[in-house]
């Protein structure tokens, strides 16, 4: 290690781009957008919604860097990331610190200047629980890092709506819920079918330490968790007919996809649920969008 950072490898560009794990940063900033339209009554203005999103997306790619840095011993050992450059050892420790800490510094700088206070704050504790606290002490040492790390990844709506109007409402702690119990059985389906390379690498995952079995009958109890948590729009009166028949649709897809897991697994079919709960989680967040601007009541 320190051979590496005083003769830093220079990585390329793309390479360091790939460390800022630039689709995950894409949903984030995707549901960070949709709670600052649902927070306005119309469009949000452009000279506020700009540097927010640039803001955010600095910030969320610096906490991956981070993430990648730290982890780059236990990706070596993974094949799904054997190839980031920090496992490779392409990506020098202190320029990939650098880089980092230079994108996250002026996210939040942008935050602080163009947005509002408590936007940077809440920015600023999401990073500090993904990075931080997520990566160092619960994922190595827990099988519910995801459950109680969920709540950093929980927190892009929450800083869009935040960015907008300077507050955390109810609606805002709304959306915050839905992606909170969303995040299991997103990462667990991951986690089951790519269990052998976390016991390769040590990680303390569900399907390890409790099983196959009590992991599916956990990510279906979860889904169905999801399922109330996201008709609560509703029951706010936040969102009206659009929003409620796509949520139904949309869950009763993903409950069906967790009830198969757990009556019979594959690895397929844990591979068909984690990419499925993407498009899950961004459509029910289009729904919701589309429903604020073109509202048909309930009644």
């Amino acid at each position: 290690m320190t051979t590496q950072i005083l003769n830093p490898v220079r990585p390329s560009a793309r390479q360091l781009w790939r460390l800022a794990k630039p689709r995950v940063v894409l949903l984030i900033v995707f549901c960070a957008v949709i709670g600052m339209l649902l927070a306005s009554p119309g469009v949000p203005d452009m000279a506020l919604m700009v540097p927010a999103t640039l803001g955010i997306a600095l910030v969320a790619g610096a906490a991956a860097m981070i993430n990648c840095l730290v982890e780059r011993g236990l990706d070596a050992r993974m094949r799904r990331t054997a190839s980031r450059a920090t496992a490779r050892g392409d990506a020098g420790v202190a320029l990939t610190l650098v880089v980092a800490l230079t994108a996250g510094g002026f996210g939040m700088a942008l935050l602080v200047a163009f947005v509002n206070a408590l936007t940077a704050w809440l920015t600023l504790a999401t990073f500090v629980g993904y990075a931080i606290i997520y990566t160092l002490l619960l994922k190595p040492n827990t099988p519910q890092n995801i459950v109680i790390g969920g709540a950093s990844g929980a927190m892009p709506p929450l800083l869009g709506w935040a960015a907008v109007t300077g507050e955390v409402s109810a609606m805002a702690m709304v959306l915050f819920l839905i992606i909170y119990a969303w995040t299991p059985p997103h990462f667990w389906a991951l986690a089951l079918y790519r269990r052998e390379e976390y016991r390769s690498a040590g990680l303390p995952m569900l399907p390890l330490t409790h099983g196959e079995r009590f992991t599916t009958l956990t990510m279906l109890l979860y889904s169905i968790l999801l399922a109330a948590i996201s008709l609560l729009p509703v029951a706010l009166g936040a969102s009206g007919l659009l929003y409620l028949l796509a949520a139904l649709g949309l869950n009763a897809y993903f409950i069906g996809l967790a009830a198969r897991l757990h009556h019979k697994y594959a690895d397929e079919l844990a591979r068909r649920m984690f990419r499925g709960s993407i498009w899950y989680l961004t459509w029910l967040f289009a729904a919701l969008m589309f429903d604020h601007y073109w509202r048909i009541p309930l009644s």
